[in-house]
């Protein structure tokens, strides 16, 4: 069995740890992007950084984003240098990413 407590987290599974995590999507974007301000960055530190792989850049050099899927790490927003380009807040409470159902 997985996920128990004391359990060495190295043990579980990424497939076994996501069949955990719940994903609560608010209303309201926790995380916008100005794409006027992103279309025209050369570094796109984001798209590295996500571990969900929520920036996708698009074929005409801008970034598609979506939160619904966010693990609320705010890597995106302690990576960018464009200012303005990323605002990130926490999720309303009691939405946002769970990572233990149950």
């Amino acid at each position: 069995m997985t996920g128990q407590p004391g359990e060495d987290y190295r043990e579980i599974s990424f497939d076994d740890r996501m069949d955990g995590t719940e994903f609560r999507v608010s209303e309201r974007a926790h995380i916008t992007v100005d794409t006027e301000v992103c279309d025209s960055c050369t570094v796109r530190s984001c798209l590295h950084v996500c571990p969900a792989k929520l920036f996708v850049p698009r074929a005409d050099g801008g970034i598609l984003f979506n939160f619904e899927q966010c693990f609320e790490c705010g890597a995106c927003y302690q990576v960018c240098d464009a200012e303005g380009a990323i605002t990130w807040t926490y999720p309303d409470g009691g939405l946002g990413v769970v990572f233990r159902k149950g």
